[in-house]
């Protein structure tokens, strides 16, 4: 019997470096981000996620999966800054960026395919997702949802060649006998967040999940402790979401979350414990709760 520890965080919004913003993206949908940063910035606390971090490293897990939106505007001097911050974490091998919304805000200065954050895709150099990184008995499969779009919309979407290459990773880790844990940004299931911030495709992924399963999905974006099911061959496939990980307690979202989901591998299947972690007024986190999935399929929920 073997146990894999993952902890699952998103959206944590780094502060942008100075200079981040030059004149010529004051052109773009940048400018319209920068007047909503300046409006929000108090939405997001650097102390508080230090917190969190702190700890995550205490619970000492064995991979670390953020599902988007380290930058807030997309310039290359963000995504540079981000990928320091990405280092303190550990060895890049134990760590998966899944790029959000606001890592492609536009097309213009942004990094082709999220080039400085390569060691935290996957572990090939391929460009394409999505990535699939084997640890132990776990497949996880990191999709990118990460697209530009027009101004005031946030939504994103896979495509159809990455549904197609999805489809693929997923029968083979199905076929190697592994749990597949999918990585995105966006919200996969309906309704899970307004038009405006939805992933377009959405439907299209589902019809995928219900043909070839998956064990669970995890994502961000919306900011919230989210559980939906969504079908699979075997029975509802769990997806979970997080709020911003440096979300301070008293804002207008949740304060900030993570989960330390820990798969264990039994006679004849797996069994999923998942513990709820968050932050408390006075930058502390408490242990919010804990539950488990059904033995052996993602389908259906035990307290």
């Amino acid at each position: 019997m073997s146990t894999f520890r993952l902890a699952h965080l998103s959206d944590p919004h780094l502060p942008p470096p100075a200079r981040a913003l030059r004149l010529a993206d004051m052109a773009s949908k940048r400018a319209l981000s920068r007047l909503a940063w300046r409006r929000k910035r108090h939405r997001h606390s650097p102390a508080v996620l230090d917190a969190l971090i702190a700890d995550l490293r205490r619970c000492a897990p064995d991979h670390i999966a953020i599902t988007g939106d380290l930058t807030n505007f997309a310039t290359h001097e963000e995504f540079a800054a981000a990928a320091e911050w990405l280092r303190t974490l550990g060895d890049p091998a134990s760590v998966t960026v899944s790029p959000g919304n606001h890592d492609a805000l536009v097309a213009h200065r942004t990094p082709d395919r999220f080039a400085p954050w390569a060691p935290w895709l996957g572990d090939t150099p391929q460009a394409d997702f999505p990535h699939v990184r084997v640890r132990g008995c776990v497949a996880i499969v990191n999709a990118c949802t990460a697209v530009p779009t027009a101004w005031r919309l946030a939504q994103g979407a896979l495509g159809q060649d990455q549904i197609a290459r999805l489809e693929a990773a997923l029968r083979r880790a199905k076929a190697e006998g592994l749990y597949r844990i999918v990585l995105l940004h966006h919200p996969p299931a309906e309704g899970a967040v307004s038009a405006r911030k939805a992933l377009t495709d959405a439907g299209r992924f589902r019809a995928v999940l219900e043909a070839v399963g998956a064990e669970l999905v995890l994502h961000g974006h919306a900011h919230d402790a989210l559980l939906h099911r969504i079908p699979g061959p075997q029975g509802a496939i769990p997806v979970l979401g997080v709020p911003s990980a440096s979300a301070p307690p008293g804002g207008h979202d949740p304060a900030a979350q993570w989960r330390l989901i820990e798969v264990t591998r039994r006679s004849g299947g797996f069994s999923t414990r998942i513990e709820a972690r968050g932050i408390a007024p006075g930058n502390t986190v408490e242990r919010l709760g804990a539950y488990a999935l059904a033995a052996d399929r993602a389908a259906g929920l035990a307290a």
